[in-house]
């Protein structure tokens, strides 16, 4: 019989309940941003009492992972995540080789233009441009996550994994609808990752704020994984007919050329 002792998983590493704990607690204070977030705001969206909340952040901040305003109270990023930060990049940031990709986007769009990357079972905004266009939508900044399906970003992403793992995150997330709307319910995902799949890229038609359009297309590794996403997001009158189809042209060829710097670097 083989006795060889099966590799540890979440749920039986010991600490891994307090770990998973914090870091949520720490993804939730950087999205926050420079403005912080209250403890009881924070305890609510980690699904925590205000005590454990309190617990743990101060035990974050005794390590330097975040901060406290004691004016105001307020949570915020601690010193040791930039250092911690500047060393991770030069691995994993692609910001370096999009920000010009993103730049040009914008000015070619008019439209504010993003650069996102797929952290798990969620996106995060990296990189923001503004067109000229003086109407913009605020749905989206450096920092803010959106699980994988919401924005156009995420949808672009989910679309193009392999369909195992499609099922899989739908099934770990089966209360996108009762979080996001009934446009979020399995079925309506689905349609929109044919659709996806289909067009090239995603369109989000003001599923997250009425009148606030997305349309996002993924970005690939050298191996043909959907790592990242460029998207572009505006007003609903300026995604409509011929433009929409433009702009998506623009956004693949965009895409196309991020992927292709990457698989270089």
């Amino acid at each position: 019989m083989d006795t060889t002792p099966l590799p540890p998983t979440r749920g039986n590493v010991p600490g891994a309940q307090a770990v998973a704990r914090a870091a949520h607690l720490l993804r939730l204070v950087t999205a926050a941003g420079t403005d912080g977030a209250a403890v009881g705001d924070l305890a609510r969206l980690a699904d925590l009492t205000r005590p454990t909340a309190h617990r743990l952040l101060s035990a974050l901040r005794q390590e330097g992972l975040v901060d406290r305003d004691d004016a105001t109270g307020r949570w915020l990023p601690g010193p040791e995540l930039y250092l911690m930060g500047t060393i991770a990049a030069s691995r994993f940031d692609v910001t370096s080789l999009a920000r010009d990709i993103v730049r040009s986007l914008a000015v070619r769009t008019e439209e504010s233009a993003f650069l996102s990357v797929r952290r798990g079972d969620e996106t995060v905004c990296l990189v923001r441009e503004d067109g000229s266009f003086p109407i913009r939508s605020f749905v989206l900044s450096e920092g803010v996550r959106f699980p994988l399906g919401v924005a156009s970003a995420g949808l672009a992403i989910l679309a193009f994994l392999p369909p195992d793992e499609v099922d899989a995150y739908l099934d770990r997330h089966d209360d996108l609808s009762d979080r996001w709307g009934a446009a979020h319910a399995p079925t309506r995902i689905r349609s929109r990752i044919a659709d996806t799949k289909a067009r090239g890229y995603a369109v989000n038609p003001g599923l997250i704020v009425e009148g606030s359009w997305g349309i996002g297309a993924a970005v690939f590794t050298s191996t043909g994984e959907p790592q990242w996403a460029l998207s572009l997001t505006g007003v609903e009158f300026r995604f409509g007919g011929e433009r929409l189809a433009e702009l998506g042209r623009l956004l693949l060829a965009h895409a196309h050329q991020l992927s292709t710097r990457i698989a270089g670097r």
